[in-house]
Order: C-alpha cells, then sequence, then structure tokens
C-alpha cells in the first residue's frame, strides 16, 4: 500500500544485513498490532526473526499498540512485560476496549488508528526521552451539564477535543494520566484512564479523588457556573402560559477547591492549571482570574463561534503567576498542549 519494500525474514537481501539495518535507518519503529507473544519477547530481548531483531538494534522511539484478549492484556506476565518495556522508554499504548473476537468483550482492541498516528506523530516531533516519565497527570475535559427536568439541561459547546489533546500528549510523554471527561463524544486516548461524570457536582468530586498524589491537574473541561436552583422530577410541560423563570445558583468552583487543597496540604504539591474561555477583553480577564484563583497557570483562549469550542485548532496566551506570559499561536491543540506540558515541566520538583 505504501509503495515502499515489505521484510519479511532475516534472510531476504542477506547481503544488506536487514536484521541490523533496518533497526539502524528507523526514525521510528511502530508495532501494531503488538501481540502478548511479542510484547513477551520484546521484553525478553529475543531475536529470533526479523521484528524482534530490528527491536534490539532501534535506537529512534517505539510505539507499541497492543491487541490480545482480555484476559491476556491483564496476566501477570504481560502486565510485568509491559512494565519493563515502558521503564526502557518504549511508548506502549493501552488497548481499546470493545467488541473482541467472538461474543466477548473488554479491553484488547487494537488502539484507534488515529491514537496509534498522534503517538507516533508526536514522537517524531518531540524525540528524545519522555520527559513525562513516572509523572501522575490529571485532565479534565469537555462541558459539565446541569439538569433542569429529566430531559433538559443547561450546558455548553465544549467538545473536549482541548482535554483529549493534554491527556493524549501527556500519554505520549510518559505521564500517567486521569481524564475527567464531562459529556465527551470523542474516541478515548489511548493509554489514559477515563472516568465519566455529567454535572459539575460529579467533576469536582471526581476531580478531587484522582488529584491525590498527583503531580500536576489541568482544568481544561468548561465547568458551568451556575445550576438552576430546582430540577423538575417530570418533564416541564409547554402550555400557553409564559413559563417560569429559571433561577440559577452558583456552583462550587473546582479550580478555587483545589487551590484551597493544595494550601491545606491535602493534595501535596501540584502544579495547578486552569483555563480561560473569554469571548472579550481576553487577557485582562485572564490575569484578573489568575489572580483570584491562585493556580499556577492560565490558559486564556477565546472562544465564540468556530473559534475555541468544537474546532480542531486553537490560540492561547498562558499565563503564569510568576508573571510570565507564553503566546501560542494558532495551531492545533495537541501543539497547545505541548506548550502547556513543557511549561508545567518546568514547575515540577
Amino acid at each position: 500500500m505504501s509503495g515502499r519494500p515489505v521484510a519479511t525474514d532475516v534472510w531476504t537481501d542477506v547481503e544488506d544485513v536487514p536484521h541490523v539495518s533496518l533497526g539502524r535507518r528507523a526514525s521510528l519503529v511502530v508495532v501494531a498490532p503488538a501481540t502478548a507473544d511479542l510484547l513477551a519477547r520484546a521484553a525478553t530481548g529475543r531475536a529470533d526473526d526479523l521484528l524482534t531483531a530490528t527491536l534490539l538494534t532501534a535506537r529512534c522511539p517505539v510505539v507499541m499498540a497492543p491487541a490480545m484478549h482480555t484476559e491476556m492484556w491483564q496476566h501477570p506476565a504481560t502486565v510485568a512485560n509491559v512494565a519493563t518495556l515502558r521503564a526502557r522508554g518504549v511508548v506502549v499504548l493501552d488497548p481499546a476496549v470493545g467488541r473482541l473476537t467472538g461474543a466477548d468483550t473488554g479491553p484488547g482492541r487494537l488502539p484507534d488508528p488515529a491514537e496509534i498516528f498522534a503517538a507516533a506523530r508526536h514522537l517524531l516531533l518531540r524525540p528524545g526521552p519522555p520527559d513525562l516519565a513516572g509523572r501522575r497527570v490529571v485532565v479534565s475535559a469537555g462541558g459539565t451539564r446541569e439538569p433542569l427536568d429529566p430531559v433538559r439541561f443547561l450546558g455548553n459547546r465544549s467538545s473536549g477535543r482541548q482535554g483529549y489533546a493534554l491527556a493524549r500528549v501527556a500519554a505520549a510523554r510518559g505521564a500517567a494520566v486521569t481524564v475527567v471527561a464531562a459529556n465527551v463524544a470523542l474516541p478515548d486516548p489511548a493509554g489514559v484512564t477515563v472516568v465519566r461524570v455529567g454535572s459539575t457536582a460529579e467533576l469536582r468530586d471526581a476531580v478531587l479523588r484522582a488529584a491525590d498524589r498527583a503531580d500536576a491537574v489541568v482544568m481544561a473541561a468548561a465547568v458551568a457556573d451556575f445550576r438552576p436552583a430546582s430540577r423538575a422530577s417530570t418533564k416541564i410541560k409547554k402550555t400557553d402560559a409564559d413559563p417560569e423563570p429559571v433561577v440559577l445558583v452558583r456552583n462550587p468552583d473546582v479550580l478555587a477547591d483545589l487551590v484551597a487543597e493544595r494550601a491545606a496540604g491535602r493534595l501535596g504539591a501540584p502544579v495547578l492549571v486552569g483555563f480561560a474561555a473569554e469571548t472579550d477583553d481576553a487577557l485582562a480577564n485572564g490575569r484578573a482570574k489568575l489572580a483570584r484563583k491562585g493556580c499556577d497557570l492560565l490558559v486564556v483562549n477565546e472562544v465564540g463561534e468556530r473559534l475555541g469550542f468544537e474546532t480542531p485548532d486553537n490560540a492561547a496566551v498562558v499565563l503564569g503567576a510568576d508573571g510570565s506570559e507564553t503566546e501560542v499561536p494558532r495551531g492545533t491543540k495537541e501543539a497547545l498542549a505541548d506548550v502547556v506540558w513543557d511549561l508545567v515541566a518546568k514547575r515540577l520538583p
């Protein structure tokens, strides 16, 4: 399909020594699918075929996309082999969850091709050892919804794309990532733990639980500032009379709660990052929000029609509590995520 030569064994074109030359020439090695057997042979340094020999000679980044039955993925031997490979700097993606061979379902499906491509692209753009290896990070994504009745809610237009980009990039850089996803309809990023929530209260509880012993928390979700004061138990019917006004009350301020928990010593000392989605006077509003919230970094981005929300691109200015300002020109949301993690990495102990 690529129009390039296909190598299948060590004896074809033996004068070119393919079992050594392929690994030496490679800028990136992607193993997809990576079976339980392949993970075991790679972890123990076997070199009994062209692929395992290439893995031993490669000095470039290596991505493995596992695919196997759930029981094989969860077996202690496979768990140990994956841990060994990751400790050596190999990027082993977590398999996707879904239908497997036959009627069974669970973790073990080959990760979505777009996820494999994203990991490969990131490693080519940022060669070198993963700088977030051994770190635990939490990312919130999407938009919370506050129910008005069983079928209606007060919400926003956040798709979760930026939060998922942050999670995907952090995983590619070696971090153990937990995503608290509020009403996100995107494929889960490979290699991360996803916790699904709906309302702001649910998101707050999930983030505080996940933030325990985390090195960084990035609040990229669009969290509703207000919720209806009361929720109807049945659908509000349309009548000839005008509807009753909807009375709103304040929601918990999740970022402020994180700052308070850190100050009280109950969260350790994670780097805290907030987001400010603004429609006007973005920088002025952002600086005021940073001073008010007390977080370490605040990502200020303008939102509106075809801007910020529900788009593949983004632009922002990242404000630091130390007075720094980092402008990120319009580009992919993964590019913005890389800048955010660069700034977080500098602040990690």
